[in-house]
């Protein structure tokens, strides 16, 4: 069975189609889903997705791209993360490709969610674009490694994998391995350890192939598992077992 380590079932895209989503899993032996936050206004809602169905789990944080949204401090982060079915802190981190000037804003925000994490000891979830350097500094100041977590979506260079693991973090890949110009980090995909690596969709974003630009859900996340294990010469059934080992003890489900 397939874990979906990153999705956003709350979007209206998927939202409305729930139980065909929730059906097409399923089908496709995904039998668990992280469901991430993205901003406080809409945490409710992710909640709510979490508690409504056992299979499914859910973060709180901000997206680092979000301005002009209500702006959680750590207080606030501990307390909303105090459900047994919040599981991370997240999604946190930078993102300097939509934000070229690199703002003290992102950068103050991740230090709260990873002090949030560092109390709760929840692992984060984090995303970085284009600021891989700072991304990794104020992971090292702030100590994410205490918690841990994941790096999402990842599409780094494998110096920056080897990084983020000597901090204890997971490397998570999504639809993007599965792209025919991503050589790259296809090549990451084969230098991770599979004892330190997650699959993800990131849906409804980043379909993967052969659904590549149309709308992505948490039963694709399985052909990110076949491509890598294609890149890897191993059976799909080891990746799959050995990621969502990885997922339940990370996020400490069923431990």
């Amino acid at each position: 069975m397939f874990i979906d380590s990153h999705c956003h079932l709350d979007f209206p895209e998927l939202v409305e189609r729930k139980d065909e989503i929730l059906a097409k899993m399923a089908e496709n032996q995904v039998d668990t889903a992280l469901c991430i936050s993205v901003k406080l206004e809409t945490f409710p809602n992710v909640l709510a997705l979490a508690k409504a169905h056992a299979h499914l789990y859910a973060s709180v944080g901000v997206h680092p791209d979000n301005e002009d949204v209500d702006e959680p401090d750590v207080a606030r982060l501990v307390e909303l993360a105090n459900d047994p079915k919040i599981v991370a802190i997240g999604e946190t981190g930078l993102d300097y490709y939509w934000h070229k000037d690199a703002p003290e804003w992102q950068r103050d925000r991740f230090r709260v969610h990873i002090r949030a994490a560092r109390e709760t000891r929840k692992p984060l979830v984090v995303h970085t674009r284009s600021a891989s350097d700072d991304t990794l500094r104020l992971m090292r100041e702030e100590g994410a490694d205490v918690p841990g977590g994941v790096m999402h979506c990842f599409t780094e260079s494998q110096e920056v994998a080897r990084a983020a693991m000597d901090l204890g973090f997971y490397i998570s890949f999504s639809g993007i391995v599965t792209f025919k110009n991503a050589k790259e980090l296809k090549e990451v995909a084969r230098y991770v350890p599979l004892d330190r690596m997650l699959i993800e969709t990131d849906s409804p974003y980043l379909a993967p192939v052969p659904f590549r630009g149309k709308t992505n859900e948490p039963g694709f996340v399985k052909h990110v598992a076949e491509h890598i294990a294609e890149l890897r010469g191993i059976d799909v059934e080891t990746v799959a077992e050995r990621t969502s080992e990885n997922f339940k003890t990370l996020f400490r489900i069923g431990l």
